[in-house]
């Protein structure tokens, strides 16, 4: 079964093709970037697998006519990898809030889409972009079958006490304001593939999954569903970010509304934006400039780098709490699989747990999944490579088969 996989950011969108002939027998065909879209040039970056990366800049006004060029460039003669778009068995598409309404993928029709409209207020930068991706397929390939995996759904098994926050009730019941956790898609993905090469059964496991990048999120899976995780309403909650600042004292916000006279849109700039990786080390939001500027002695690089690690730190001890134990701890995402130092540091501290971490296969360490502790560790870390467009191109085959 042939899928296309969209992930339709506001002014971006990423694809994947990939050819799914069963859950674990799949070829990736073709994949691309299409960047600047409504602006005056945009940027489409697209590569067929085992071929040179090809790059093409044209006006792309609109996500119609970015998929549009994608397509274009999937049938190509010289550039592409298909005959035709009718040989495309399915679409898949990323979408980043599912609300309530969503536990697990659905196929797309019209009730649907008008429930994740509903839930473009909880996620007003992503799910209108997501949805864009969605009708634009419809317009030009009608009747194609087409797939939404939820950012928020693998999130819907937490419990009442894991997701309502300490508020007046009525905050929930009108307005839906609770926890619901984000990257679903890879701490599930994560989390199979880690019990599988640590010999576990995910069904009866306790996991904790750190997704460690420019985003990062912290969850526990108790026996296969996720029973908290350290994002919440929005995808600010939680440990240091890139440029999102995490968890902070509601009080230190209003405070400084009312010092500086800011409003929301200059409150969620700061916290969104100007925060984080960047807003304490006035380096950059990007941790291997952090770690250079840490290298050279610079003292608010390293205190980032400490905060972060700390971060962590908390929060696996906090689940492993929730869970009265753990059985493997995973690194995901940028950072999770590439900052072999932080690793470290994190998994040294984490003895009292169980972990008995192996410097030696650490050690310069990025990108492959690989056990981090000794044997006979009686708690197992581990560095697994996410990919949710795989997430997505096995919900869509299994939904539409």
């Amino acid at each position: 079964m042939i899928i296309l996989v969209l992930n339709c950011g506001s002014s971006s969108l990423k694809y994947q093709l990939l050819d799914m002939r069963s859950n674990d027998d799949f070829s990736l065909l073709a994949k691309g970037l299409v960047e600047r879209i409504g602006m005056e040039m945009g940027d489409i970056t697209h590569t067929v697998t085992g071929r040179e990366k090809e790059k093409l800049r044209l006006p792309i006004k609109d996500h119609a006519e970015g998929i549009n060029q994608v397509l274009a460039l999937l049938t190509d003669k010289d550039k592409g990898i298909l005959k035709s778009v009718s040989e495309i068995d399915a679409v898949g598409h990323r979408v980043a809030h599912g609300g309530e309404f969503f536990s697990s993928s659905v196929k797309v029709d019209a009730d649907v889409i008008e429930k994740i409209e509903r839930c473009c207020e909880l996620a007003p930068l992503h799910n209108p972009a997501n949805l864009l991706g969605i009708k634009a397929m419809e317009k030009l390939i009608p009747g194609l079958p087409q797939v939404a995996v939820f950012d928020t759904s693998f999130h819907q098994t937490m419990p009442d006490y894991a997701y309502i926050y300490p508020l007046p009730y009525k905050y929930y019941e009108q307005d839906k304001i609770r926890r619901y956790g984000f990257h679903g898609t890879s701490h599930k993905f994560v989390a199979q593939t880690g019990a599988e090469l640590a010999g576990l059964d995910m069904a009866k496991s306790k996991i904790i999954t750190c997704h460690l990048g420019n985003g990062s999120s912290i969850t526990a899976i108790e026996n296969g569903k996720s029973i908290d995780t350290s994002m919440g309403f929005t995808p600010n909650e939680g440990i240091i970010m890139g440029t999102r600042s995490g968890s902070v004292d509601a009080g230190a916000l209003t405070f400084l509304m009312d010092k500086y006279g800011m409003d929301t849109a200059k409150l969620n700039s700061v916290l969104n934006k100007e925060s984080g990786f960047l807003g304490v080390s006035g380096v950059s939001s990007d941790s291997r400039d952090i770690e250079a500027a840490a290298g050279e002695g610079n003292g608010r690089a390293l205190l980032t780098q400490k905060i972060f690690r700390y971060d962590v730190l908390k929060y696996i001890g906090a689940y492993a709490a929730a869970m009265n134990g753990v059985d493997l701890i995973i690194f995901t995402g940028g950072m999770g699989e590439n900052d072999y130092i932080s690793r470290a540091e994190i998994c040294k501290r984490l003895t009292y747990l169980g972990v008995d971490f192996d410097e030696a296969v650490n050690d310069k360490l990025r990108g492959k999944n690989t056990i981090l502790t000794k044997p006979g560790s009686k708690v197992k870390a581990a560095i697994i490579a996410t990919n949710e467009e795989l997430v997505i191109a096995r919900d869509t085959m299994n939904i539409v088969k």
